[in-house]
Formats: C-alpha cells, structure tokens, sequence
C-alpha cells in the first residue's frame, strides 16, 4: 500500500521529494505516475497537498521509462 505525504511549494521538486524519500531524484516520475501529475515542479502548490508514493525499489532503474539517454 502507498504511503502518503503532503507536500508545499518549499518541497520544491519531485525530484526533492524522490531523493528524500525514494533514496534516487531520478525516480520522480514514479510519484507523478501514481499521482496523474506530468511534470516534477511543485511551486504551484501554496497549500499542502497529498501524494502518494510508491513503494522504495531498490531495482528500479532510475531513468524515465522510455527515454533514452
């Protein structure tokens, strides 16, 4: 089951968000899949909002699923 955590425009980025609690900032595109979001920037959200987060997975690769580098 995913956690939730709520999160402001001083959180910044889902990159903040990924490396602080995915322990990787490239794995930001997990949370916005999971929350229907489509871009990592946050500093529209004056007031705190709730995301979900995925589960911590080590083996997941870190880059974007179907980009290559």
């Amino acid at each position: 089951m995913p956690a939730t955590i709520k999160v402001t425009a001083s959180d910044i980025s889902l990159y903040h968000v990924a490396a602080r609690q995915l322990g990787d900032a490239a794995q930001w595109w997990r949370i916005a899949r999971l929350n229907g979001m489509g871009d990592p920037d946050l500093s529209a959200f004056a007031t705190p909002v709730s995301l979900l987060l995925p589960d911590a997975d080590a083996l997941q690769d870190s880059g974007v699923p179907g980009v290559a580098s």
